[in-house]
């Protein structure tokens, strides 16, 4: 334990012991007895002078062009990229993600930092036409100050970047709060930062959880928050901020779903549920969580889900062609595990770990069960781990019925060949990211991402979407 390193946060340009009220330990989840980190729960002095930092940042920041902040992004890139390896194989460690998967969220950062450069040069607004005559009037995008990002454990990277990459790009200045199970990627992510020769200040990483975040919430001189995690926090992230009036983004998961129909191709639609639920051990805000599949053709797909389901690989983090993982923590194991003991619905596929070596960690094996009530636990609530509820419809109009009952909507996929129920599909299905025989998984970093009803608030991240969200906009008309 004297190895283990304790982490400072990242204020300023500089690291900083945090004036710390407990610690946490980011343990190995294939190895729990492999502590990574101590990781500080730092009070509100560490959060007021990470703000205060920001704040004293901001103003130079933003008046600098938008091509030496472009220039300032596309070095954080390259200083990502040189250190890409390291990274991801600091990922599989830490959150316990297959190192295939970890290389390939790194990718995404460079990536992300990349596409946002690009958006910084972009044109900040809108010639307007006057009622007046011989007046100009147009609007002009400004940035909104210093943005607080808290963000989960399951992208330790990807997540950030999508954050802060436009937040920086349109002038903003950040202080992240990541999660305290990846609190050393997130170390390792502002090393990146510094090497980049990005401004002190501009971006700032205070660790810990719940105190931390909620002082990070509440600082009177943070303009925005943007939050990635549980429903339950959710709502008070939006409620802290509703009340002192400060702009917020809330992404708060889902309970996905692939709709498969009669005409689909079944053996494509089996293999890409099967990765969409269970890579990564499920835990993904756009894992799929249930299948709803026409009767029809029930007993012609589950022999080939389960024969797909079984073919993933559940393997070591470090081994390359590993696609199943651990859970993040025993507490996630023992929850999933109960949620499947008590499920009342035959198992299709799953059951106890038998393997020796996935005995240590915090492995489940993913499961499968069918005919599933669409009302029950396992059909409505979200478990974050690979398990997968199969429901049947009588055909397609009961189909995306069944698919909309539930308080989330984030993804959703359908398998069809009909180009008219693909249609109908994309208009009736209450999700914000829709795909046609493609996974629920995923977006392209340039694309919006969010979703409806409980799954996310008002706003979208990523793509032009994000200028929405880190900028205001004045209206502005002059006159001879």
């Amino acid at each position: 334990m004297s190895n283990v390193p304790r982490l400072p946060n990242f204020i300023a340009g500089r690291c900083v012991e945090a004036e710390a009220t407990a610690w946490h330990s980011s343990r190995n989840p294939s190895k729990p007895d492999d502590v990574v980190a101590e990781v500080p729960e730092s009070g509100f002095a560490d959060v007021g002078a990470a703000v205060q930092g920001a704040v004293a940042a901001q103003a130079g920041w933003w008046t600098r062009t938008g091509m030496a902040r472009a220039d300032a992004l596309y070095a954080w890139a390259d200083a990502l990229k040189a250190r890409a390896e390291e990274l991801a194989g600091l990922i599989a460690r830490e959150v316990g993600k297959p190192i295939g998967e970890a290389r390939g969220e790194v990718g995404r950062g460079v990536l992300i930092l990349r596409y946002y450069a690009g958006e910084a040069v972009r044109e900040a607004g809108d010639v307007i036409p006057s009622q007046i005559p011989g007046a100009l009037q147009y609007s002009q995008r400004r940035p909104v100050g210093v943005c607080g990002l808290i963000t989960p454990w399951n992208f330790p990277v990807a997540i950030p970047l999508w954050k802060a990459a436009p937040a920086l790009a349109f002038g903003n200045t950040v202080v992240l709060k990541p999660s305290e199970l990846s609190g050393a990627v997130a170390a390792l992510l502002a090393e990146t930062a510094e090497a980049s020769g990005l401004p002190a200040g501009v971006f700032n990483v205070v660790h810990g959880a719940g105190e931390t975040g909620s002082a990070l919430v509440a600082h009177p001189d943070v303009a925005a928050i943007s939050f990635t995690g549980s429903a339950k926090v959710g709502g008070l992230v939006a409620s802290a901020c509703a009340t002192r009036n400060a702009k917020f983004q809330t992404e708060m998961g889902g309970k996905n779903v692939g709709i498969v129909l009669a005409d689909a191709d079944l053996d494509r639609a089996a293999n890409l549920i099967a990765g969409g639920a269970m890579r990564c051990a499920g835990q993904k805000c756009t894992a799929t969580g249930r299948v709803v599949v026409e009767r029809s053709v029930r007993d012609a797909l589950l022999p080939r889900l389960k024969a797909a389901v079984e073919a993933l690989p559940l393997g070591p983090v470090s081994d390359p062609m590993s696609a199943i993982g651990p859970l993040i923590s025993l507490a996630a194991r023992e929850r999933v595990e109960a949620a499947i003991a008590g499920a009342p619905f035959e198992r299709l596929t799953g059951g106890p770990i038998q393997d020796d070596r996935f005995r240590e960690g915090y492995f489940v094996k993913p499961t499968v069960f069918t005919g599933v009530d669409p009302g029950s636990p396992l059909a409505q609530e979200e478990l974050f781990g690979p398990v997968l509820a199969v429901i049947e419809a009588d055909d397609f109009d009961h189909a995306i019925a069944l698919a909309n009952q539930t308080r989330y909507g984030l993804s959703a996929s359908l398998y069809t060949q009909n180009l008219a129920k693909a249609l109908s599909y994309a208009d009736r299905i209450e999700v914000g990211l829709v795909r046609v025989n493609g996974d629920t998984t995923g977006v392209d970093p340039h694309a919006p991402f969010g979703g409806l009803k409980g799954s996310s608030s008002h706003s979208r991240e990523q793509g032009p979407a994000a200028r929405d969200f880190y900028t205001d906009v004045k209206t502005v008309q002059i006159s001879g």
